[in-house]
């Protein structure tokens, strides 16, 4: 078909959906809902996604965890619980494999009894409790990438003689002593004093803008936490490889290690587990694409409901200007014409629905990232936009051919004699 013919066609649709705004608005209702909800949902979910592997990213890069059982999307069962614990000497073993550039084996204390880390630390009449007691060796700052607000972390020297010193967490620290500086004051911690030589910076955390749990924290040399809380057996071993290409290397040279010192058979698991912030996304994924799923069942109601009020109003249409199709017929309009004038029509109706339903959710999305800020930065997806909007065109696409197909098939002398 000619190009005019098609040109004339999309006028006249146009001209038709001017000639009824209010018809043609509430028709493409369904349309702007269901593409506004994809825009919305996908953009608070592309902000959490953003959100959140910043946080797995300050969890530390190249880095490999290892503990004696899985914690991360799986409950621990009777036989996990009962596994040999991980020991100091495994992870000095693990420090001479090849691409290994720094190993930190770590000991938390967390009274059960009381709620999760409930400690109280002291300095004067100051208190604050729930706070995790956390011994770690030298290598802590290598491995974790630690930020300091001031002062310095723990060394070799200072685990060498059992020091009494301890960095205090960005909370522990500013909740007992506000403005004055920490470094070299003693603080209280289970009866013992212990000077005060550093001060984390704020932890990341993935969600909310409230108090991180990981911001009262007190960590100590090894040594020194091993002298005040010697029951406690959990060993954790962090550790930091060369290049991210080697991951998988570091991960194999690790296993096969590990089974050895273990006496692991080779017909038989590993009594171990060996994760990475890698472990942490994929489980975040798994909980997104339920969300996605979601998302996409809400905004399909929005969208069949556009379409059949589209289709509906075509048919509408048709009824309405079938003497106008007698006329056109008559004076030369081929059924093509016919076809795409309304095919048209209808696409049109549901591209300006796409487009209505893409400003819609950008300003839910604007909406949301102002009332929420930091805690829940909304982020607009441009491929979901696209997405969106193309739908929309699918939308007119589909519900529009059967009552174009119906107007192209008028009976041109019965068309005209409609009243």
């Amino acid at each position: 078909m000619a190009i005019s013919d098609t040109r004339e066609s999309v006028r006249m649709a146009m001209e038709t959906l001017r000639g009824n705004k209010l018809r043609s608005g509430l028709t493409i209702l369904g349309v702007v809902i269901g593409v506004a909800t994809v825009i919305a949902i996908s953009s608070i979910i592309n902000g959490v996604n953003n959100k959140f592997q910043t946080f797995v990213d300050s969890l530390g890069t190249n880095v490999i965890w290892v503990f004696h059982m899985p914690v991360i999307n799986v409950r621990p069962t009777a036989a996990m619980l009962a596994r040999k614990k991980l020991t100091f000497d495994d992870a000095d073993a693990i420090r001479k494999l090849p691409h290994v550039v720094a190993v930190d084996p770590s000991q938390q204390y967390q009274d059960f009894a009381l709620g999760v880390g409930s400690v109280a630390v002291k300095y004067g009449s100051k208190k604050i409790q729930h706070t995790t007691l956390q011994g770690d060796s030298p290598s802590y700052s290598k491995v974790q990438d630690v930020e300091l607000r001031e002062g310095r972390v723990f060394n070799q020297m200072d685990e060498d003689r059992a020091a009494d010193v301890v960095v205090l967490g960005y909370d522990t620290a500013d909740t007992l002593f506000g403005n004055t500086d920490p470094l070299g004051k003693e603080v209280e911690i289970n009866g013992d004093l212990f000077t005060v030589i550093g001060v984390l910076g704020k932890a990341k955390q993935p969600f909310g803008s409230g108090k991180n749990p990981q911001d009262n924290i007190a960590i100590f040399p090894l040594v020194t936490f091993r002298k005040i809380h010697r029951e406690v057996q959990d060993v954790w071993i962090s550790v930091k490889y060369d290049d991210p290409a080697n991951k998988s290397i570091v991960e194999e040279e690790i296993r096969s290690l590990l089974r050895a010192r273990r006496r692991v058979r080779v017909e038989q698991p590993d009594n171990f587990a060996i994760f990475s912030p890698d472990s942490i996304s994929r489980l975040w994924s798994q909980i997104t694409s339920g969300l996605v799923i979601f998302m996409i069942a809400v905004s399909s109601v929005g969208l069949m409901v556009g379409g059949v009020g589209v289709m509906n109003i075509m048919l509408v249409s048709v009824t309405e200007r079938t003497k106008e199709i007698g006329v056109r017929k008559a004076i030369g309009a081929t059924k093509r014409n016919i076809m795409v004038q309304f095919t048209v029509e209808a696409i049109t109706l549901c591209a300006l629905g796409g487009v209505l339903g893409i400003t819609t959710g950008a300003l839910i999305t604007l909406a949301v990232r102002l009332a929420m800020g930091a805690a829940l930065p909304a982020s607009m997806s441009t491929l979901w936009a696209v997405i969106g909007f193309t739908v929309s065109l699918a939308i007119g696409l589909v519900f529009g051919i059967y009552p174009a197909w119906k107007a192209a098939n008028l009976d041109p002398i019965e068309a005209l004699r409609y009243e």
